[in-house]
């Protein structure tokens, strides 16, 4: 019951800010002839607002004590609270009884002061210390605001936790799991704390990303109350959940590089675009803007159980990403379940899987298709004319495959196509200009990054010896 009252604080606490605020707006007011009338209407404005602020400071005690938040914060939160509903009380008590004793401008001042950094401290703990000030960090030029994650000068020689892992679990896990709050007792902003997990255990088993509680809860369906985060908060992308799978399954490690640990030619391409300053294309923006109705949930299921993630595109939105990350065998089955999707399906990924030219022609049916990712996979010039009748589709991945630029050039009438990945394939130097004349509105990714030297690099000058 103490846990369920406490869970009204985020009801009750904005009603004390909005009513006490409009007491003050109202105290302005009635300082003018036209609306000296609204001065009635103060005291009480006044004693509503420091009643409904007693009814906020005790569920926020109630919510402390039922949940895990940073003890300090919490404080100050606390009794900043308690300051603004007495301060209220006594200004009641000045419009009451103007005999009273006490400075009413000041008093005035002082309620709105407290207004906003009560508010503040709140919001301190729901969102983290930098939820005020992340949305400015765009207007002095930091370009954070999607992410908050730079690029890597090169990441071979990174940290793989700092670097790469440590970044992804800071913009998505530590507002709820950080150091303001732990909610579920769990603490993810630091490696022991990490490791030894929360109230119902480890969430990390090392060397078994399958078997990571961490990991399951990325996966599971959106609308399920326990996929992490919470289907409100910003979600990770496909390539950070792969991260964290192969960071995962190789030790978990918080002290080695990146190229201390195996890499397929899945996780290579994936680590290449965190040093790369352009960000890969959102499907999420590029979602058709008509409705579709929902997918078949018995289609859905038979496609889980064959071993592929299928997760929503976007919050409310019924096309579908399906991802074979853990199943790259796919067989004729698969192909027909993802026919069956051929509305809803929006996002494909294929990697490293064993698929052929004879699949892409079951491919082919699924017309709403805006991403494919066929890296890693046997497909040759032979099978790509059979994509022609994705005109939706905007990403196409072809990393590591056969392809030459012969094959691609069949893919021009595809005029939405705005990003095309073909490194590590057959194509040569001398092909991109005839590329680029081909495709002059797509970003051709042809790998071969170039880590630029940064200001804080060393450069060691040694003296030629001579012979």
């Amino acid at each position: 019951m103490i846990e369920f009252i406490g869970h009204l604080h985020p009801l009750l606490v904005h009603l004390p800010i909005g009513i006490l605020l409009l007491a003050l707006l109202l105290q302005v007011l009635s300082r003018k002839k036209k609306y000296y009338a609204l001065q009635h209407a103060i005291p009480v404005t006044l004693l509503a607002g420091a009643i409904s602020g007693l009814f906020a400071s005790v569920t926020g005690y109630l919510l402390s004590i039922s949940d895990d938040y940073d003890k300090d914060l919490v404080s100050w939160h606390m009794w900043m609270g308690i300051a603004t509903t007495l301060t209220a009380l006594i200004l009641y008590a000045k419009e009451k009884n103007d005999a009273f004793k006490v400075n009413k401008t000041l008093l005035s001042l002082t309620l709105l002061v407290l207004i906003m950094v009560t508010g503040h401290l709140g919001g301190s703990l729901t969102h983290g210390s930098d939820y005020l000030s992340k949305p400015l960090e765009n207007i002095t030029g930091d370009d954070t605001a999607v992410s908050n994650i730079k690029p890597i000068a090169d990441v071979q020689q990174a940290q793989v936790y700092a670097d790469v892992v440590e970044p992804i679990l800071a913009t998505k896990c530590y507002s709820c799991h950080g150091a303001n709050k732990q909610k579920g007792k769990l603490r993810m902003d630091n490696p022991e704390s990490l490791m030894k997990g929360g109230e119902d255990g480890a969430i990390i088993t090392s060397g078994n990303a399958a078997e990571s509680e961490m990991i399951k809860r990325l996966l599971l369906p959106m609308d399920n109350d326990d996929h992490m985060p919470p289907k409100e908060k910003s979600q990770l992308s496909e390539s950070q959940v792969a991260l964290l799978h192969w960071w995962i399954n190789n030790g978990a490690a918080f002290n080695k590089t990146v190229k201390e640990l195996p890499q397929d030619g899945k996780i290579k391409p994936l680590l290449l675009a965190l040093q790369n300053v352009s960000t890969e294309l959102k499907a999420a923006d590029n979602l058709p803007a008509a409705p579709v109705e929902p997918a078949d949930a018995n289609i859905i299921k038979q496609l889980k159980e064959q071993g592929a993630v299928v997760l929503p595109l976007a919050l409310n939105s019924n096309y579908l990403s399906v991802n074979f990350m853990n199943d790259t065998i796919v067989d004729t089955k698969d192909l027909q379940l993802l026919t069956q999707l051929h509305k809803q399906l929006f996002s494909l990924k294929l990697s490293n899987s064993n698929i052929t030219d004879a699949a892409l022609a079951n491919i082919a049916q699924c017309t709403t298709l805006g991403k494919l990712y066929l890296d890693g996979t046997a497909i040759t010039d032979n099978g790509l004319k059979a994509l022609l009748p994705l005109d939706k589709l905007f990403y196409l991945n072809l990393v590591n495959t056969k392809i030459t630029a012969a094959g691609i050039t069949q893919l021009k009438p595809l005029k939405n196509l705005a990003a095309l990945y073909i490194y590590q394939t057959n194509i040569t130097g001398r092909n991109f200009p005839l590329l680029q004349q081909t495709f002059p509105n797509t970003r051709i990714d042809t790998g071969g990054y170039i880590v630029p030297t940064l200001t804080s690099d060393t450069t060691l000058v040694t003296q030629k010896q001579a012979y």
